[in-house]
């Protein structure tokens, strides 16, 4: 699996970069957002990791252009901050996934098979709750026949919800869902991940569908859910 690291702090850059060519990655490394946009542009890589804090050009706006260039490669971002806002910013700007400083190096290496593991092809039809529908084959989703880009994190979370619709959904299902169990979460993840969503599926409409259930987790608004007829 070929690996981009773009990290400007070089003892930082050294460590992520040898403890991934020893559990068998090919690594390339970049140490500042630009050269980081030209190498991911150029070059085809499995995922990217990828700090916050560059000089040059800064994480987000390399994910913005990125993903403007129709770069789909996976995203695990580093931030040194555990800021609700500034993990929000990541996820809206087209990340797969973020962590913290300091993280310990099986959890980065668990996060990153989880963001470069395959969506499971279904062979069901796309969901419909009312307004709202996904496809779980081609991955989209839209809500009044307005098309919604939504990444690999966000696509998980709205299935597992859509698929419970009018039921509440725990969170610990829910975060395993779109984490797996193979590896902790920060425990504001899920609650962020839920906002950034509500900012694509809610936000531009007055009629809101993700709720909050207190002591459980999340619920989609709907009475029934129902599969499309092929």
């Amino acid at each position: 699996m070929r690996i981009l690291v773009v990290e400007d702090e070089p003892r930082m850059l050294e460590l992520l970069r040898q403890g991934l060519y020893e559990r068998g990655y090919t690594v390339m490394t970049a140490a500042d957002g630009i050269a980081g946009l030209e190498i991911a542009s150029n070059y085809e890589f499995e995922a990217i990791v990828l700090d916050i804090g560059l000089p040059l050009l800064d994480g987000y706006e390399l994910m913005l252009q990125l993903r403007a260039r129709a770069r789909t490669t996976p995203v695990l971002m580093l931030t040194a901050r555990d800021t609700e806002d500034e993990i929000i910013r990541g996820l809206e700007t087209g990340a797969d996934d973020y962590m913290t400083k300091p993280f310990s190096f099986p959890e980065l290496v668990a996060r990153l098979q989880s963001i470069t593991r395959p969506f499971r092809n279904e062979e069901d039809g796309p969901l419909v709750i009312g307004e709202l529908s996904i496809d779980p084959v081609r991955h989209t989703a839209l809500r009044n026949e307005r098309n919604i880009d939504l990444t690999r994190l966000e696509y998980l979370l709205l299935t597992s919800l859509i698929r419970q619709a009018g039921q509440c959904v725990p969170r610990q299902q829910l975060t395993e869902a779109v984490w797996g169990t193979d590896h902790s979460v920060g425990p504001s993840a899920l609650d962020v991940l839920v906002n950034a969503l509500r900012a694509k599926i809610d936000a531009p409409y007055r009629k809101k569908l993700i709720a909050t259930v207190r002591g459980c987790g999340y619920l989609l608004k709907h009475d029934t859910a129902q599969r499309k007829s092929q």
